[in-house]
């Protein structure tokens, strides 16, 4: 698949292998508010995948990020309102990756740019796939209006992407299934890959869609 410049800058979250201990807050610079917030947000990711968001405390994040409880209460009103924020952040993966292919028309050279620029994303903060996974009990008793409003929103946008009538019914189904095998892989499969790199499994991962996108 060729490589394709991303345009658009990924949400951040725990980077690269799954369980690593170094996060990276995100707006650690500018707004110092947003700065204190996005810290709140990384330590909890890194503790939700750890033990999990029922054995986790706010004052274990607290602790960690070195202040008070009362501090976290200033920025999130409980712990359920930073696990729904930590899983908003997926939402940006799907909504930037859709949002790069404008308003024309999808064709199958776009998709596999977007698949391609999803790929990269989604290696880079696999963490955040991987506290996902391991909470999905307590992410299921977030089901918000606005929450299930986005979810809605991407779904029926995936799917405009992928009935454009100029496109054979083959391909289409083609670029359904690659785009499935990229979500499978990285988010279906939780941590069976943990132990392979993320260059590793990018480039094996390519290798599967340029198959699955490629007419017989």
């Amino acid at each position: 698949m060729p490589r394709a410049a991303s345009t658009t800058s990924p949400p951040q979250g725990a980077r690269d292998t799954p369980g690593a201990g170094d996060v990276k807050a995100e707006g650690s610079s500018g707004d110092p508010e947003k700065g204190t917030r996005d810290r709140i947000l990384d330590i909890a990711l890194q503790l939700f995948i750890d033990k999990g968001f029922d054995k986790t405390s706010l004052r274990e994040i607290a602790d960690q990020l070195g202040f008070s409880k009362a501090a976290i209460y200033y920025h999130f009103a409980s712990k359920e309102d930073i696990l729904m924020a930590l899983h908003l952040r997926l939402h940006e993966f799907g909504r930037e990756a859709l949002d790069t292919l404008g308003q024309s028309p999808v064709s199958p050279a776009s998709w596999a740019e977007l698949l391609d620029r999803l790929i990269d994303q989604m290696l880079e903060h696999r963490s955040l796939f991987l506290f996902h996974e391991r909470n999905q009990a307590a992410l299921e008793h977030l089901h918000k209006e606005r929450h299930e409003a986005d979810h809605d929103d991407l779904q029926a946008r995936f799917r405009q992407a992928l009935s454009n009538p100029d496109i054979g019914v083959e391909v289409r189904v083609r670029m359904a299934s690659a785009f499935g095998a990229v979500m499978s892989c990285l988010v279906l499969a939780g941590d069976v890959f943990s132990d392979v790199s993320s260059d590793q499994l990018g480039s094996q991962l390519r290798g599967v869609v340029d198959d699955l996108l490629s007419p017989r």
